[in-house]
């Protein structure tokens, strides 16, 4: 047998695999993705091998990431519960992705992941293996009762490391959990399992990664310029930059300012609430902006519908269908509606706050001098008009008044 594991190195995956290959009898396929983590990849092949792995896979999936999985979930305006910007959420799919294209090189029987029981990246890692490749079994030694009795906490992963000659480097467990990415940084469990204690109060600065607190941003407002065209960023303060250069720009420049940072407690789809902490400077920066082009540039009535979407778009990512025939479909729908998003917007970054600060297009839609509260000089707009429109539209109204009102006098 022979199986593709989703590893970083860490105390987790390494046990996993060699776990995993003593269990199952297999071969070893380890895979790790660069999708802006800035992890340490230094080392990290010969440590699998030493771990057991017969092969690895070290894939700098960075343009990718940000080209086909963020810039599309930027164009939809998504965000989840109102406040998440996804950054975990979308990166799951292009890492299974990956691992299915492996394990079909290799000829594999089957994908493996770390993810628990418990959370959303399980799911997120097997409907994409449903959706992509449905024959492949997909192993997850979490919701293996014998796996968790073995391991039933970290004290027996570092003896079981110990006793293989596994090489980790055991280090005293962080007092919150980390995932990091080109979109974002989230935090969870440990302190942050109570929903009472402030994330963001001065003892818990070292906590952040990508961004300075608001109270120690710069005195000094900065402003940025982002161009689009049809729905994508393509170039920040002049500068033409691929995806992972605008991404990578904003982040930087967010992350400066103190920017794009969130605290909530979101509706996990297995079922718990869960408290989250993120830090998304770029990303913030860039829903925001986008928004902005959208308002000059995009037809009122595709605006509206597009933005009843977002809720379904956002829960479709957050519960890991980004493969699913319904998402294409709202996919192209979204992309249909980005045709004329191009232009610049200019924005304000100053203590944790983004304002915009203007915004232009060669194909905008605001008509000044039809929206002018001065007289307009083209007659394009009838002010008349207006007195059928409202009768029309008041009709409804004035029956159900009168009726009501009839009933009430008896």
């Amino acid at each position: 047998m022979k199986i593709v594991l989703a590893y970083s190195g860490g105390l987790d995956t390494s046990v996993l695999l060699s776990w995993i290959k003593e269990k199952y009898h297999a071969e070893l396929i380890a895979f790790c993705a660069n999708i802006g983590q800035e992890e340490e990849l230094q080392g990290l092949a010969a440590k699998a091998k030493a771990t057991g792995a017969s092969k690895i896979y070290i894939d700098d999936l960075r343009e990718e990431f940000a080209r086909d999985f963020i810039f599309p979930l930027i164009q939809a305006g998504a965000i989840y519960e109102g406040q998440y910007f996804l950054g975990t959420s979308i990166a799951r799919p292009l890492i299974a992705r990956r691992m299915v294209e492996i394990a079909r090189k290799e000829k594999a029987d089957a994908t493996a992941h770390g993810a628990t029981g418990k959370g959303n990246d399980q799911v997120r890692f097997e409907l994409t293996a449903a959706a992509l490749a449905p024959d492949l079994q997909v192993i997850a030694p979490w919701r293996d009762a014998s796996f968790r009795e073995e391991f039933p906490g970290r004290a027996e992963m570092i003896a079981y490391c110990q006793k293989k000659d596994i090489p980790v480097q055991a280090s005293a467990r962080k007092p919150y959990s980390m995932d990091r990415n080109l979109l974002h940084i989230s935090f969870e469990a440990g302190i942050l399992e109570d929903p009472w204690m402030d994330a963001f109060a001065p003892r818990n600065k070292g906590m952040f990664k990508l961004s300075v607190a608001p109270e120690d941003a710069p005195d000094k407002p900065e402003f940025v310029t982002i161009d689009f065209e049809a729905g994508n960023a393509v170039a920040v303060n002049g500068k033409a930059l691929s995806p992972l250069g605008v991404m990578k720009t904003l982040n930087r420049l967010g992350g400066k300012h103190g920017v794009g940072r969130v605290d909530m407690v979101e509706n996990r789809y297995v079922g718990m609430k869960s408290r989250g902490v993120y830090e998304t400077p770029g990303g913030a920066i860039l829903h925001f902006a986008h928004r902005q082009m959208e308002t000059l540039t995009m037809d009122r009535e595709v605006m509206h519908l597009r933005d009843s979407l977002i809720p379904k778009y956002s829960e479709l990512v957050y519960y890991g269908f980004w493969f699913s025939p319904e998402r294409l479909a709202l996919q192209a729908f979204v992309t249909e509606s980005q045709k004329n998003v191009t232009g610049t917007v200019r924005v304000k970054l100053y203590k944790g706050n983004i304002m915009v600060a203007g915004r232009k297009s060669p194909v905008s839609l605001y008509n000044p001098r039809m929206a002018t509260m001065e007289a307009d000089p083209t007659q394009a707009y009838n002010q008349d008009d207006a007195t059928g429109f409202i009768r029309l539209n008041a009709l409804r109204l004035n029956v159900a008044a009168r009726v009501q009102r009839k009933l009430s006098h008896g």
